[in-house]
């Protein structure tokens, strides 16, 4: 990737590996908000919701969750992709690369879990 032999280059896919994480978990609490907007709107209006009008707002967040959960993996995987092509003197010594990755799979599986149960709450 570089030649330079500079650490900074890491620690700039490093910020950029969790630039994208923190973008995901924004996409995640979106997606929840959304999902529990119908709950809100039945407690200020006092009225039950039509099947349309939950169906929306669920599926619409439990696909903005979801999305989220591919979007860390995706971004763990490409940084993964990254860290390989670079040199021994791009990473500092004794620095563990792999924090962001398991973060990223880590918040998958809970985007994963949350959509389950956005699903089957809403049965």
């Amino acid at each position: 990737m570089s030649y330079l032999d500079d650490p900074r280059v890491f620690l700039a896919a490093e910020r950029t590996l969790l630039a994208w994480q923190r973008t995901a978990l924004a996409l995640m609490g979106f997606g929840f908000v959304v999902e529990r907007f119908g709950l809100f709107l039945h407690m200020v209006v006092g009225q039950a919701l039509t099947p349309a009008q939950r169906g929306f707002s669920l599926w619409l967040g439990v696909g903005m969750t979801l999305l989220g959960g591919l979007l860390c993996v995706g971004s763990a995987v490409q940084f993964r992709t990254v860290i390989r092509s670079l040199g021994e003197a791009e990473i500092p010594r004794g620095y563990w690369t792999g924090c962001g990755v398991w973060l990223g799979f880590a918040l998958a599986v809970i985007a994963l879990a949350l959509a389950i149960y956005f699903v089957l709450s809403a049965a």
